[in-house]
């Protein structure tokens, strides 16, 4: 997000006070793909409250509140004022969900039938509409950061449409050379991946860097996805391999592909001469938020456990996608 000197923005204020909070809710419904199917309707709703008002809010202001100038001032978020390079969301929203994603998973528990019962999308042309869907409504949020039609949103733009489609051929690649053959889920879901990873870093890198920041999570997602066989957590629709790992990989390759020549109020990363500072401060923001989300949502979820109750017990699956 991007201020004025003065510390205020080119729209009316109504307009960016639902702008964000178009970020929050959609932070909020990216946490209910990871326990979907078996999670109860009450305990969900307090759950949805209590955690926009105690992790979103506050990680918002971390990174996306530059007080008085868009330098830090009087009132801005200690990550902001730290430099952590966030455009549209790559910290607060996705890295933000993933991580409150796997901490509900780990205290819900797996779906019946979990590692045994194939649990895949009942409906692989509505998966492709969804991701569709999303690609066409991303457009708003990446490139609507930059607060007005000029020359970082149509670099926003630019980049997370090119983006996108680098993350889908990656995760094909994988599919092809680990399965066999690419597949219409896979494409979808590299789509996302690009989506989610380019989301921080639109506005900083250049359009041959959003191709390699795309492709880069389209394959690294492709294999975290299969994690939660391995290590046993059940996140219904992959919150945790594609947005919390790709919102990773887009916050810290910043540091590798940032370009003060995009945008002067970004910085250089590895690549233009700027060092490993901007890699190290941009691992500080990814890590200081997976760990406050992950932490605070571990205690909301043990609260709502032993109080209203966490599980549906009459919930098996959810045919669904990785979206």
């Amino acid at each position: 997000m991007c201020s004025s000197d003065l510390g205020t923005y080119p729209i009316p204020a109504l307009a960016f006070a639902m702008f964000q909070l178009m970020f929050a809710v959609i932070t909020v419904a990216l946490i209910s793909g990871a326990v979907a199917d078996r999670m109860k309707f009450l305990a969900w709703g307090i759950f949805a409250a209590v955690w926009a008002t105690l992790v979103y809010f506050p990680v918002a202001h971390w990174v996306f509140d530059f007080g008085d100038s868009e330098l830090g001032g009087s009132g801005a978020g200690w990550l902001a004022n730290l430099g952590v390079l966030d455009f549209a969301g790559g910290t607060a929203v996705h890295i933000n969900a993933g991580a409150a994603g796997l901490a509900l998973v780990i205290v819900l528990g797996r779906r019946i039938g979990f590692g045994k019962v194939p649990m895949k999308p009942h409906s692989l042309p509505l998966v492709v509409l969804g991701a569709s869907l999303l690609y066409f409504g991303w457009f708003g949020f990446n490139a609507g950061s930059a607060l007005g039609a000029n020359d970082l949103a149509a670099v926003a733009f630019t980049n997370t449409m090119i983006a996108t489609a680098a993350g889908v051929l990656g995760w094909l690649l994988v599919e092809r050379f680990r399965d066999g053959h690419a597949t219409s889920l896979g494409a979808a879901s590299g789509a996302v991946a690009g989506l989610v990873a380019i989301t921080p870093a639109c506005a900083y890198v250049a359009p041959w860097g959003a191709i390699a920041i795309g492709a880069i999570a389209g394959i690294v997602c492709a294999f975290a996805v299969t994690l939660k066989y391995r290590l046993g957590y059940d996140d219904s629709l992959d919150v945790v391999g594609v947005h919390m790992v790709g919102g990773i990989v887009g916050c810290l390759l910043i540091g590798v592909f940032a370009t003060t020549g995009v945008n002067a109020l970004g910085k250089d990363g590895l690549l233009y001469g700027g060092g490993l500072d901007v890699l190290w401060t941009q691992a500080i923001g990814a890590g200081a938020v997976l760990a406050y989300s992950f932490a605070v949502t571990i205690v909301l979820a043990l609260v709502l456990k032993f109080t209203v109750g966490l599980r549906d017990r009459k919930s098996t699956r959810l045919n669904s996608s990785h979206i």
